[in-house]
C-alpha cells in the first residue's frame, strides 16, 4: 500500500493540467483571466439571442439564419484581422475589438427593455459581432507564442481551452436560469459587465508590436498567408477536418427546439452546457497531451468521435442520454483543438502567426456558423431529431475519408517535422541568455 501511494500520485499530478505557462508569465496570467471573464459573460448571450429569437419568431430557419448573417462579416474580417494582427500593436488591437463587443452587448439590452423588441437588431448585433470577433481572435492567436516559452505551447493550449470551457458550463447553465426567472434583460446586462472588467484587467499587458518582418496589411499579405498555408499540407488537413465536423455536426442551433421535443424545457440550459462541460473535464486531464507527438492522429481520431457522439444525441429519446452524448462531444472537441492548437502554435512563424491565425479562425468558426444554417434547415425539412443524428454520420464519414486522402496529417510528429524543429530553434536562439 504504502509503495501504491507516490506512484499513484504521481498518475494523478500526470494527468492534472500543467499550470507553467501561468506561473511563469503574469501577462499569460491576465489575458487568461480576462478571457475567462468575458467568456462566461459571451455564454450567457450565446444561449439568451437564440432563446428572444424563438420566442419572438418561433421558426428553427429564424434561428439557423443568425449563422448566415454571421458568415460574410467572419469571412471578410477574419482574413482582414490576422494581417492586421501582424502589422499593428495585437495588445491594443485586442482591448479596442473587446470595447466593442460590449457596446453590442448594450444594445442588446437596450432592445430586450423596449415593450415590443424588434428582430432585425438581433441580427444586425450577430453581424457586428461576428466582424469583431474575426478581427480579435488572429490577434490572440498570435500574442500566446509571445508570451509563452515555446516548449509549453501545448500546455498553454490546454489552459486556454480550460478557460473557455469554464465559462461554457457556468454561462450556459447560469443563462437558462437567468432567461428564465430574471429575463434577457439580465442576460444581457450580465454579459456587458464582463466586457467592462475584461478590458480593465487587458490594459495592463505589455504592448506587442509588429514584427520586423510583418507585411502591412492588405490583399497581397493576406495572399502571401494563404500561400504559405497551402504549402503546409498537414495544417490544411487540421482545417479540411475541423470545417467538415462543425459544418456537418454542430446542433447548436437546434437544441430549443430538441428540449421541446423531449417535453423537456428545463434541460435547455444543460444541454447549451454540455458540451462545455465535456471540453472542460477534457482539459482538467489534460496532462498526458504533453507527451503525445503525432498530433494529426489525434485530430482525426478526436473529430471523428465528435461524429459519432452527436450522432447519438440524435438517436435517443431520453434527455440525460441526450446530455451524455453530448457531454462526450465536447470531450473529443477539445481533444481536436488542443493537438490543432498545439500544431499551429509549434510550426508557424511569427512574421505570419497573424494571417496564419486569420484562416484558422475561419476553418474553426465557419463550421460552426454556416452548420447552424444546416441544422436549422434539416430541422425544418425532415425533423429536428433527423437533423441531429445525420449531420452527425456526415461527419464521422467525412472525416474518415479527409484521413485517407491528406497523409502528411496522419504522419505528422512534432519530433521530427522540419518546421516545428526550425521555428524551435529560431525562438532558442532569440531567447535572452
Amino acid at each position: 500500500m504504502t509503495d501504491d501511494s507516490p506512484a499513484s500520485a504521481s498518475r494523478l499530478r500526470a494527468l492534472l493540467p500543467d499550470l507553467t505557462p501561468w506561473r511563469a508569465s503574469a501577462d499569460f496570467r491576465r489575458l487568461w483571466v480576462s478571457g475567462a471573464i468575458s467568456t462566461f459573460g459571451s455564454f450567457l448571450t450565446f444561449v439568451a439571442l437564440p432563446v428572444q429569437l424563438k420566442e419572438l419568431t418561433d421558426s428553427t430557419a429564424a434561428v439557423g439564419a443568425i449563422g448566415a448573417v454571421e458568415l460574410l462579416p467572419l469571412v471578410l474580417f477574419g482574413l482582414y484581422g490576422g494581417a492586421l494582427a501582424d502589422a499593428l500593436d495585437k495588445r491594443r488591437l485586442i482591448i479596442w475589438t473587446e470595447a466593442g463587443q460590449g457596446l453590442l452587448s448594450a444594445a442588446l439590452l437596450l432592445n430586450a427593455l423596449l415593450p415590443h423588441p424588434a428582430v432585425w437588431p438581433l441580427y444586425v448585433v450577430a453581424a457586428l459581432s461576428s466582424a469583431l470577433v474575426s478581427l480579435q481572435r488572429p490577434a490572440i492567436d498570435s500574442l500566446w507564442p509571445r508570451i509563452v516559452a515555446h516548449e509549453h505551447l501545448p500546455a498553454a493550449a490546454a489552459l486556454n481551452s480550460l478557460r473557455w470551457t469554464v465559462g461554457g458550463v457556468a454561462g450556459p447553465a447560469l443563462a437558462g436560469v437567468v432567461v428564465a426567472y430574471a429575463g434577457l434583460g439580465s442576460a444581457y446586462g450580465a454579459d456587458l459587465a464582463t466586457f467592462v472588467v475584461s478590458v480593465a484587467l487587458m490594459i495592463p499587458i505589455a504592448a506587442s508590436p509588429a514584427s520586423h518582418e510583418a507585411a502591412k496589411p492588405s490583399l497581397a499579405a493576406i495572399a502571401e498567408g494563404a500561400r504559405y498555408a497551402w504549402s503546409r499540407k498537414e495544417l490544411l488537413g487540421t482545417y479540411a477536418v475541423d470545417l467538415a465536423a462543425m459544418f456537418l455536426a454542430m446542433p447548436l442551433a437546434v437544441l430549443p427546439f430538441l428540449a421541446d421535443e423531449l417535453h423537456a424545457n428545463w434541460s435547455l440550459g444543460l444541454m447549451y452546457a454540455a458540451v462545455p462541460l465535456g471540453s472542460m473535464l477534457v482539459s482538467l486531464t489534460s496532462g498526458w497531451t504533453s507527451r503525445v507527438h503525432r498530433h494529426g492522429r489525434m485530430v482525426v481520431l478526436s473529430a471523428g468521435l465528435w461524429g459519432v457522439a452527436i450522432a447519438g444525441a440524435g438517436v435517443v429519446g431520453n434527455v440525460w442520454l441526450v446530455l451524455l452524448f453530448l457531454t462526450v462531444a465536447g470531450g473529443c472537441d477539445m481533444v481536436s483543438g488542443i493537438f490543432r492548437g498545439a500544431m499551429w502554435n509549434q510550426t508557424i512563424p511569427d512574421e505570419l502567426r497573424g494571417r496564419l491565425a486569420g484562416i484558422e479562425l475561419l476553418s474553426y468558426s465557419i463550421g460552426p456558423t454556416v452548420g447552424q444554417v444546416r441544422s436549422g434547415g434539416f430541422a425544418a425539412w425532415w425533423g429536428v431529431r433527423t437533423s441531429v443524428w445525420s449531420g452527425g454520420l456526415l461527419c464521422a464519414g467525412a472525416v474518415g475519408l479527409l484521413a485517407l486522402c491528406l497523409p502528411g496529417l496522419m504522419t505528422y510528429d512534432v519530433r521530427t517535422n522540419e518546421h516545428a524543429l526550425r521555428l524551435r530553434d529560431r525562438r532558442t536562439a532569440a531567447a535572452p541568455a
